[in-house]
């Protein structure tokens, strides 16, 4: 099994930043992508950003050029940087990573728990 622990969360006020963190474990695994999803309170989850294991990435329109997705293949971690928060970016985001277990045929997802983030005053 894959297990992944997210960290980062918390309260900020407008315009500040956050750096999210999703480290996966597990035993006889291999990324391909690794992505960051939100679910604001009463809304369907959302993709947010997406790294691919070349590091292709690719943006939901609302957070281009404020968050920056980014990961670390040596320590099987994505990140979340999120600067010019607004209060819209209030919501529980969650990590998703796709992955290929040893001695299976195709990939899984696997989700983190989820970590609140708060932008207000």
């Amino acid at each position: 099994q894959v297990q992944l622990v997210e960290s980062g969360g918390g309260l900020v006020q407008p315009g500040g930043s956050l750096r999210l963190s999703c480290a996966a474990s597990g035993s006889a695994f291999s990324i391909n992508r690794m992505g960051w999803y939100r679910q604001a309170l009463g809304k369907q989850r959302d993709l947010v950003a997406v790294i691919t294991s070349v590091g292709r990435t690719d943006y939901a329109d609302s957070v281009k050029g404020r968050f920056t997705i980014s990961r670390d293949n040596a320590k099987n971690t994505v990140y979340l940087q999120m600067n010019s928060l607004k209060p819209e970016d209030t919501a529980v985001y969650y990590c998703k990573i796709t992955a290929r277990r040893m001695g299976r045929s195709s990939d899984d997802d696997y989700w983190g728990q989820g970590t609140q983030v708060t932008v207000s005053a």
